[in-house]
């Protein structure tokens, strides 16, 4: 088992031990948190250490070492198995919804008998919560609009990315070191970076199937197995996500990729396309409709190429126009991962929520090659992060010397400013522009009706210490809506001001959404900064995801503030604050 397995599992644990204790402060629950976290974070390979070993990392205690040493013996806990069958995935869901707790939705069970979000949805409409101690009519309407607005009111079930992604990449990882494999991906919605998935698909080229579909449905993480075939098998883990798995020859691999990644809209302007050209386009092939002689299957650039097409990054299969820009060379030119020289949002233990030194996050900086990067610990109104004047002072002492120390890095000493119900910030004005870069985010009411949200936002943009907006709506995917925006109007002010948009690179964020950044599309006023938000140096790693997020969303290299060289980037930045 990878530490992300072990992690994964762990996490598990804490969240249905906040449902048996009924507080997510209880004791275990806080030391199941932490030991993930620990294991996550630990270099060395978990997996190999004994019970004495994993108690030198800090964060582990004598009894999760046991467990750890089991989970790695046996792939699970009797202890998590009886939490998983007391609290199953659809009872789980119900701690997603704002203002539903462990013990609130422990007393529906109870009281009302509620299991579900569906059960939860016909008892607030018949208005059968409000007779309950600690809820009423108002706590109704919140509730319902919450179920809305995160996507739990249809019959679909969505998986946030943060929970399907890491599982996809551990399926690959796993099925990848199969002999006889050789190409595995993960294709579907979840390789075009939608920010929830209803399954994973992936697909795998082979010339031995048979041995990948009995390792697959055999994985510790399966539940319950819908199909198992030659070619074609279908799982449905313990957290209730549905993995479909296709074996394919390997010259069929492009054709099944394609047909497996595009959306339905996609996948069906391409075969028009084909049928223009009297060939069928499937699972296997590019083929000529009467012979049945293959045009192209075997890589995906193939099979673009021979519909007379520039490759369409998969991120951008959607069907909303990428066909008729590839085919007349015109899709725009993406931001990739090679084209970031700095990173802007980059905290240290120095906040309360940091969990590497300054030392270390500077020293991971140089070692990814980043010509330059901006330290932005909490603002004082974060309470429990955030830093006091006298901290700031002493930290900037802190940069001034590791200046020294790394001069290849250009490093900025700035903040996370909190954007107040009103658009007010933390320190005073003289304060806030002695930084050299300063993000500002929203971290609190997110109830405000749309008009207050706006008018808080474009005020912290008017502000001449603001360079950037933070994780514009301050969504957390899955487990919070963001906040209600005049997105058209925070566009403009973005512009007028000279702002730019944080495209945080964290998986429950992904913020700027990427449906947002579509109806931006186009312009050429709006800078974006793709930044990682970093609480730990390997967080440096999320970059990847904030581009993909970027890429879905049509943003090109040019109009990302932070590919450009250091020269370039800090003469803008000083424009700005001018």
């Amino acid at each position: 088992m990878t530490n992300r397995e072990i992690a994964r599992l762990l996490h598990e644990l804490a969240d249905l031990m906040k449902l048996e204790e009924g507080s997510p402060q209880a004791f275990r629950v806080r030391a199941y948190e932490k030991a993930a976290g620990a294991v996550h974070d630990e270099p060395r390979p978990v997996a190999t250490m004994s019970t004495t070993e994993l108690q030198t990392i800090e964060g582990v205690g004598k009894s999760t070492a046991q467990k750890i040493a089991t989970m790695v013996a046996t792939g699970t806990l009797d202890e998590l198995e009886r939490l998983r069958e007391r609290y199953p995935p659809a009872f789980v869901e119900l701690t997603k919804i704002p203002g539903l707790g462990p013990k609130t939705v422990v007393m529906l069970r109870d009281r009302l008998g509620i299991e579900t979000v569906e059960q939860l949805r016909d008892a607030v409409a018949a208005q059968q919560l409000r007779e309950l101690p600690g809820l009423g009519a108002r706590s109704e309407e919140k509730i319902a609009k919450a179920i809305e607005r995160l996507g739990l009111s249809g019959k679909e079930r969505r998986t946030p990315i943060i929970e399907a992604l890491p599982i996809a990449r551990s399926l690959i990882a796993t099925l990848g070191e199969l002999a006889g494999v050789e190409r595995i991906d993960y294709c579907g919605s979840l390789r075009r970076f939608r920010e929830t998935v209803a399954d994973i698909d992936i697909v795998v080229a082979s010339r031995a199937p048979v041995p990948v579909m009995d390792a697959f449905v055999g994985l510790p993480l399966v539940s319950d197995v819908l199909g198992h075939g030659d070619t074609k098998s279908s799982v449905i883990t313990r957290t209730g996500l549905q993995i479909d798995l296709r074996v394919v020859a390997p010259d069929e691999y492009g054709a099944a990729v394609v047909y497996f990644t595009g959306s339905k809209q996609h996948n069906i302007e391409l075969r028009q396309r084909a049928l223009g050209r009297r060939w069928t386009l499937n699972e296997y092939a590019l083929a000529d409709a009467e012979t049945d002689e293959v045009v192209a299957s075997k890589t995906e650039e193939d099979i673009y190429a021979a519909l007379e097409l520039d490759f369409v990054p998969p991120e951008m299969r959607e069907g909303i126009g990428e066909i008729d820009l590839a085919a007349e060379h015109r899709l725009p030119a993406l931001v990739t991962v090679g084209d970031i020289r700095g990173d802007l949002h980059v905290h240290s233990t120095w906040s309360g929520d940091g969990r590497s030194s300054l030392d270390d996050m500077v020293e991971r900086a140089v070692a990814r090659g980043l010509d330059y990067i901006a330290i932005t610990e909490h603002g004082e109104d974060l309470a429990i992060n955030g830093l006091s004047r006298e901290e700031v002072a002493r930290e900037r002492k802190e940069i001034a010397r590791l200046r020294k120390q790394h001069p290849s890095l250009t490093i900025l000493h700035g903040a996370e400013l909190n954007i107040g119900p009103e658009g007010g910030l933390d320190y005073d004005d003289d304060f806030l522009m002695a930084f050299d870069w300063c993000v500002a985010s929203v971290h609190s009411h997110f109830d405000l009706p749309a008009e207050a949200q706006t008018h808080r936002v474009v005020t912290a943009m008017q502000h001449p210490a603001v360079d950037v907006i933070g994780h514009l709506t301050g969504r957390m995917i899955g487990r919070r809506p963001g906040i209600e925006l005049d997105v058209a109007a925070v566009f403009d002010a973005a512009a007028a001001t000279g702002t730019a948009l944080e495209i945080n690179c964290h998986l429950d964020r992904l913020d700027v959404p990427a449906e947002l950044l579509l109806q931006a599309r186009g312009r050429t006023d709006l800078t974006y900064l793709i930044s990682t938000d970093s609480h730990h140096a390997d967080e440096y790693a999320n970059v990847r995801w904030g581009v993909a997020n970027a890429r879905r969303g049509w943003v090109e290299a040019s109009s990302v503030a932070n590919t450009w060289a250091a020269d370039r980037f800090l003469e803008w930045a000083a424009q700005h604050r001018s």
